[in-house]
């Protein structure tokens, strides 16, 4: 069976997943190093998904750094179709969570021009994209995982 690249245990799947991870982690600092972002709950549910999504990736690229050690790719159709699934679900909170900070963020600091604080508005924007960029990796990662499952590329 030919291994191709973003399948579990390989460096790209692990590469995949520490982004997934730095750009969460990222998104989650720069919001909560406001003063302010308790007061919408787009930015608490935003704070909320990436923490969810700093979970999943990280624990998956543990999951795919043993299996990089160990020399073997994970090809198990159980664990594939989990891979799929928490996947998808973080994904679609991801880029829900995503979007509606955007909107916040766009609605408060353009269109009412209710922006204060000129540092604050940054961190705000800065999340947003960095969540953005989070949820492109996990979406990238997700349809490999969707291709891997439907293309029978999974051993029982």
């Amino acid at each position: 069976m030919k291994d191709f690249a973003g399948t579990p245990g390989t460096f790209t799947s692990l590469a995949l997943r520490i982004s997934q991870c730095i750009f969460a982690a990222g998104s989650i600092t720069a919001m909560a190093t406001t003063s302010n972002f308790f007061n919408f709950t787009a930015f608490c549910y935003l704070i909320a998904s990436m923490g969810l999504q700093v979970i999943w990736s990280f624990g998956l690229a543990l999951l795919d750094a043993y299996a990089l050690i160990r020399k073997k790719v994970l090809h198990n159709s159980i664990l594939v179709s989990l891979f799929v699934v928490g996947d998808w679900v973080t994904c679609t909170l991801s880029l829900a969570a995503a979007s509606a900070s955007a909107g916040i963020t766009m609605l408060l600091f353009h269109d009412v021009g209710h922006c204060n604080y000129y540092n604050e508005c940054q961190k705000y924007q800065m999340s947003v994209a960095l969540a953005f960029l989070s949820w492109i990796t996990l979406s990238v990662s997700s349809l490999i995982m969707l291709w891997l499952l439907s293309a029978g590329k999974t051993r029982r």
